[in-house]
């Protein structure tokens, strides 16, 4: 299935939701997921599943001073 991650096209095999999107990806910590203009909580990653075409949005948090 292909889906544009972060503005680049991206082609992913074996991933169903938000949660295996971001285990594949190998993306740790705080993080807040858009798809299509909407923001998934956190609590739904597991359960919101991704479809061909599907526009993602990954942001990390990145504490500083």
């Amino acid at each position: 299935m292909q889906v544009i991650i972060n503005g680049e096209i991206t082609t992913l095999d074996e991933v169903a939701s938000v949660e295996d999107l971001v285990g594949h990806l190998g993306i740790e910590g705080k993080i807040a997921v858009e798809i299509n203009g909407q923001i998934i909580p956190r609590s739904r990653f597991g359960v919101q599943t991704l479809k061909e075409g599907d526009k993602i949005e990954i942001v990390r948090a990145i504490g500083g001073g």
